[in-house]
């Protein structure tokens, strides 16, 4: 099939790594990226071999880029959204869907009117540990889930990222910059959520970035950076998922346990594609190291775009949907309305469960010289 023609607006730390892998897919042809500092996209394009560089208006008005990828801050992921599905052109958007629920409503809205396709990150379930995962879960390996845990435990990203102030404005935070990643997972592993309660805490209300260029300057604290809540899934399945930039000293708890009623399933970090997958089954002693299914264990993104441009041109449904992404996002405010509320948020939205991977499917096939 004829690639799309993909245009990534945003050229932070996030976008190397989907230039790079962009490149490699068959069905993807990148041919353009912004950015609002032009200087920072000329230097990716160089260093990417994009062909045009555009101002974000620029790229939104090329009528040959079917796709864009919008890697802007989470406060500009919904209006960047609309713009695109305005000018016509599918969009991938990096996690967050939109920093809030009506936001992300009307980006699902106005594709629907204009028959296009969003899709959103985390992409990491495409990955071989989350399907190797999924596959034990579907087997009956460890017999029916009933319960899961989840920790994401960090001190927060002053001491490493340049710009770290927006995790903790508005839209930022542990549950919304990490919660993406174990949320997809579970929803991926144990279906949609029904119901949610949560407490919502922060230690400190004031940050002093560490890393350059900014080491010295001080953030105000505007959101909760510790959340931690139960979920209650539709097939009946109960979670605790707790996230944390308020871990200052380290932690040895899991990233996801999956528990059933033959066994216990260890699911690797749902930030990354690999990693190991372990399960335990009742009145055994050692854990078993489940091999990885065949496919993507190492950094994938773009994968999503990939798998969307195949939907695009063969009419299936892709996987990192936008209802997906949404029901993640209506899940992540629901801990912090739950917190605020005291008591039960039940979720309005569901979502349908992503398809497993299939091997050898043509939308992940690597260009020649690709391994």
């Amino acid at each position: 099939m004829k690639p799309v023609k993909v245009g990534i607006i945003g050229c932070g730390k996030i976008s190397g790594i989907y230039m790079e892998n962009c490149k490699k897919f068959e069905n993807l042809d990148l041919i353009a990226c912004a950015d609002l500092d032009r200087t920072q996209a000329e230097s990716k394009a160089a260093e990417y071999g994009i062909p045009r560089v555009y101002s974000p208006e620029e790229l939104l008005n090329d009528p040959e880029i079917e796709l864009v990828i919008n890697l802007t801050i989470p406060a500009a992921h919904a209006s960047v959204c609309l713009q695109a599905l305005e000018a016509g052109k599918h969009v991938y958007v990096e996690k967050p869907l939109a920093v809030t629920r009506e936001q992300g409503q009307e980006v699902l809205r106005t594709a629907r009117e204009k028959g296009l396709l969003v899709g959103c990150a985390p992409e990491t379930f495409y990955g071989a540990g989350i399907q190797t995962s999924l596959q034990l879960v579907q087997s009956g390996v460890i017999g029916r889930p009933v319960a899961a845990s989840a920790f994401m435990m960090s001190g927060g990203h002053e001491s490493w990222h340049p710009s770290p102030e927006f995790y903790y404005a508005k839209g930022g935070g542990p549950m919304f910059d990490m919660g993406p990643y174990y949320l997809t997972a579970l929803v991926q592993l144990l279906g949609p959520i029904k119901r949610i309660t949560g407490i919502t805490g922060k230690a400190l209300e004031e940050r002093v970035i560490t890393s350059s260029p900014k080491a010295g300057q001080k953030i105000k604290v505007e959101i909760p950076t510790h959340v931690a809540g139960v979920l209650e899934f539709q097939k009946g399945a109960i979670a605790t998922l707790v996230t944390s930039f308020d871990v200052f000293g380290g932690s040895t708890l899991p990233p996801i346990e999956i528990y059933g009623t033959l066994g216990t399933l260890k699911v690797p970090d749902p930030n990354n594609f690999g990693g190991k997958a372990e399960y335990k089954l009742a009145g055994q002693s050692e854990w078993i190291e489940q091999p990885l299914l065949p496919g993507f264990s190492e950094n994938a993104r773009g994968i999503a775009a990939a798998d969307m441009a195949d939907a695009i041109r063969s009419g299936r449904r892709h996987r990192a949907t936008g209802d997906l992404a949404y029901h993640v996002l209506e899940a992540m405010w629901a801990f912090h309305d739950a917190s605020d509320e005291q008591g039960h948020y039940t979720m309005q939205s569901t979502c349908e469960v992503p398809a497993p991977l299939e091997e050898g499917e043509k939308a992940f096939s690597l260009k020649d010289g690709v391994s």
